[in-house]
């Protein structure tokens, strides 16, 4: 797939991997639909890249946790543009609590953002997308996804509950012209850790040092990009997290031994 003249629709673009996935689409080309729940952060960012060319960007607040917001912006999306090229299912939040410490209004919470939120996206444009001859859809997972990790219980679940929809998924399509990339990033530097959910569901508000020191999200986002541009249909990001995942094929107890002495922050 070339970016260049694609439309591409990214959910949770307001910072971190979306806010830098939607810079490096726009600068390849491709016009972008920017959602989320943060209004200011879209319209700051739409602010950076019209003043490089006007008309290839375009805010649609979302929350992707109300079905009827999602009806109404991908209705807005197809009064817009001609057709969809890409979509970037980014939006979601992390967690930073053990499970015995965590509500199970929490642990839904997580599952509605990060699991159904990306669900009812893809549902409400993928029959336009295949009736314009198909597409690409991009979903973030993470690292989570294929392994669990300690305060990530609800996380992890919802990540691998994406991975097993989406795999599946591109399997219903494969002769439909829709590509399915999933990527499974590690720590990557983002504010993820500031803005994860505590057991209560309040906002954790701290940088992990893990979070700090991951790659950098710019970096991050010209892997995936390169991915959609090649058909990946699996994507890791992160040399640690790489590791763990080749080491829990090869060699599981000695994967487990490290898991549980890993420091979770």
């Amino acid at each position: 797939m070339k970016i260049q003249g694609k439309v591409a629709w990214i959910t949770g673009a307001s910072s971190g991997i979306g806010g830098a996935l939607a810079t490096e689409l726009f600068g390849r080309g491709a016009t972008v639909i920017l959602s989320a729940r943060n209004s200011a952060n879209l319209d700051e960012l739409k602010s950076k890249l019209d003043a490089i060319e006007k008309g290839r960007c375009f805010v649609l607040p979302c929350d992707v946790t109300v079905p009827a917001q999602i009806t109404d912006t991908a209705e807005k999306i197809k009064m817009m543009v001609p057709r969809l090229d890409i979509l970037v299912n980014n939006a979601g939040v992390s967690q930073r609590s053990y499970a015995v410490d965590t509500s199970v209004e929490v642990d839904r919470a997580l599952m509605e953002v990060n699991f159904f939120g990306a669900v009812g996206v893809t549902k409400a444009v993928l029959p336009w997308m295949i009736s314009n001859g198909g597409g690409g859809i991009v979903v973030i997972s993470s690292m989570a996804g294929k392994f669990g990790f300690r305060m990530r219980t609800a996380y992890s679940a919802s990540k691998h509950a994406l991975q097993g929809f989406f795999e599946t998924l591109r399997a219903e399509l494969h002769d439909k012209n829709i590509q399915v990339t999933l990527v499974c990033p590690g720590r990557v530097r983002t504010d993820i850790s500031i803005n994860s959910l505590t057991g209560e569901g309040k906002k954790y508000g701290i940088m992990d040092s893990g979070q700090q020191n991951g790659v950098p999200v710019e970096k991050c986002a010209s892997i995936i990009i390169r991915a959609i541009e090649n058909n990946r249909k699996e994507v890791f990001i992160g040399l640690p997290e790489r590791f763990l995942l080749i080491v829990k094929r090869i060699c599981p107890p000695l994967f487990y031994w490290i898991v549980n002495r890993a420091s979770p922050t």
